[in-house]
């Protein structure tokens, strides 16, 4: 059976200094198997990568390999030339014909650098392109294993989109460390857990996985009542959200069932809608007309567009579309060329940026908090929480509180910066790319706070699975000054795109062999019909919009009376359900119009 495998561990250990990160582990790697390997952040997913591939020695146990074993390695570090221009580092002295001729490798070019100028030296691009550049070297080559560790950092949802679909095509087996869960779900047959020393084996991809992990806890009658509860609220959004989720193979839906048989909506979205109108009233950010340039280019283009005091919302886009712009201009902090912004008088912005804060590094954690506020009222979680229960809530206990903040890891500093702003008591939340640096318990854990946060929430990320688990409504920005509503969330973001609503182009040169096709005669009379189309159901979606700010106001003004408030909820989920119609066949028009 061992001979079957690609690569065998056999009792392999591997500590540093007095921690075991590895003890004593046993494991394989067959032919076409893709293995996912999650754990908290430091438990020794990447150490695992590094033995397995023998960039590291263990300290004891044997790993053998399959006779001329061809393995590629993606580390968190890349290992490219500065000094090389990004099209040699990649290709090496290939022709451009010979891979141009190749749709594989076009495809991998296009996705991954396609917005890299490919004669520009490796020594003068950012950290995210140096990492595309080294993952599409990597693709380029034929092997029979690939280990990646953390392979979407610094890839947009089109590119993991991509990315996904690449890897379950090829030949050979995989072995991923990622926290993009989505990713998980959507590449592996198989899941690692690494904690504490050792690795726990799971069939099946994240869904499965989570499911698999719940039936143990349950079985094994553990004490962690916590842990539990967040794995049974995260299966139960798996199994009642998007059929995709669940349909992968090892996700057993009858077993699913039955451990959620009691589990409430992860939101009880009509209590936070009146907790949120409490704090915030009816008026949040209502932006009027908006217009703005930079020079010649239009970043807002006549955008209306309204915030209430319970939306929870994901912002998808290109990268340079606008997003942060939009943003900007919705919080007051970049005033329009042309329209009006409103902001309620209570509303009170946190940002969760991108980057770290400088913080004194020779401060303990606990103090760090304590220094700032000793309580937060948080209406949702038990009225008033004190900084210590925030950062037990978010993962600091025992020794970690009294851990200096120069000490911790990049994960951690990340939860430390949220604790800081929730300190600050804000009821709006943006948060900019928040999944950075944070493993997956840590965002099952984040998620499950803001899942009784009483505010809006605006979310911007690359993290597919995040944005659908913490987002009531998705809507994008492209680069050509409208903001849309899409009611089919990142599904029809990824098809907007492939119709050719996208910033995508070939890398050039490309001296391509195929023959070019000529675009079909445009129907005249078609086009016409299709705009006279876009017309009246651009006035039929105006009226919705109409009806549903009414709605909200209405929802505001009632919300202490929860049977009234059940039926404008009633009204607002038609009218919800006859936008995605009318949207959808907008959509249709669009297509036919161009």
């Amino acid at each position: 059976m061992a001979a079957a495998n690609l690569v065998n561990l056999e009792a392999v250990s591997k500590g540093f200094g007095t921690r075991v990160l590895l003890d004593a582990v046993s494991l394989g790697v067959g032919r076409g198997d893709r293995v996912g390997v999650v754990g908290r952040n430091g438990d020794g997913k990447s150490t695992l990568l590094s033995v397995l591939a023998r960039r590291e020695e263990p300290d004891s146990g044997r790993i053998t390999h399959m006779r001329d074993l061809r393995l590629g390695y993606l580390g968190q570090t890349d290992e490219l030339d500065p000094d090389e221009t990004v099209l040699h580092a990649v290709l090496g002295d290939v022709e451009t014909y010979t891979w141009a001729a190749d749709p594989r490798a076009r495809s991998v070019m296009k996705h991954l650098l396609g917005e890299v100028d490919l004669e520009a030296k490796i020594g003068t691009l950012s950290g995210g392109e140096r990492r595309r550049a080294s993952l599409a070297k990597l693709l380029m080559t034929e092997v029979d294993l690939l280990v990646l560790d953390e392979p979407t950092n610094h890839l947009d949802i089109e590119a993991v989109n991509w990315l996904a679909q690449h890897v379950v095509d090829r030949a050979g087996a995989l072995i991923v460390v990622t926290h993009d869960r989505w990713f998980l779900d959507e590449v592996c047959t198989n899941t690692w857990e690494v904690q504490g020393g050792n690795i726990a084996s799971y069939e099946g991809g994240y869904a499965a996985y989570v499911l698999a992990k719940a039936e143990r806890s349950r079985s094994a009658q553990v004490s962690e009542v916590k842990r539990q509860n967040l794995l049974k609220k995260e299966l139960a959004w798996l199994r009642r959200g998007a059929p995709a989720r669940t349909s992968k193979p090892k996700f057993r839906i009858d077993a699913a069932n039955a451990l959620i048989e009691n589990e409430p909506e992860p939101r009880d979205k009509l209590a936070l809608s009146k907790l949120a109108t409490a704090r915030l009233g009816k008026d949040v950010f209502d932006a009027e007309d908006v217009s703005l340039k930079f020079g010649d280019r239009v970043m807002l283009d006549h955008v209306t567009f309204r915030l209430g005091p319970a939306d929870r919302i994901g912002l998808l886009g290109p990268n340079g579309a606008g997003k942060t712009t939009f943003l900007k201009v919705l919080t007051g902090l970049l005033p329009p060329d042309h329209g009006l912004v409103k902001q309620g008088k209570t509303v009170r912005v946190a940002n969760l940026s991108q980057h770290l804060e400088e913080v004194d590094g020779s401060v303990t954690v606990l103090d760090h908090i304590s220094a700032i506020k000793n309580t937060a009222a948080l209406a949702g979680h038990g009225g008033e929480m004190t900084s210590s229960q925030l950062l037990e809530r978010f993962g600091f206990t025992g020794d970690r509180l009294t851990t200096r903040i120069s000490d911790l890891s990049g994960g951690e500093r990340r939860r430390l910066q949220l604790l800081r702003i929730l300190l600050d008591e804000p009821n709006v939340l943006i948060l900019d790319e928040p999944t950075n640096d944070l493993d997956v318990e840590t965002l099952t854990v984040l998620e499950d706070f803001l899942d009784s946060w009483p505010g809006v929430v605006v979310t911007v990320t690359h993290d597919r699975y995040f944005l659908e688990r913490v987002s009531d409504m998705v809507y994008a920005i492209m680069g050509d000054g409208r903001v849309r509503h899409l009611p089919r969330g990142v599904d029809q973001y990824i098809e907007d795109l492939d119709a050719g609503v996208t910033r995508r182009t070939d890398p050039k040169p490309v001296e391509t062999a195929e023959p070019v096709q000529l675009e079909a005669p445009v129907d005249a009379a078609a086009v016409r019909a299709a705009k006279k189309d876009l017309n009246r159901l651009e006035r039929q979606i105006a009226k919705l919009t109409q009806s549903e700010t009414k709605l909200h106001d209405q929802i505001a003004t009632n919300a202490s009376n929860y049977e009234r408030l059940a039926e404008l909820d009633a009204e607002l989920r038609k009218l919800g359900d006859e936008r995605a119609e009318l949207e959808t066949l907008w959509f249709e028009a669009a297509e036919r119009a161009e």
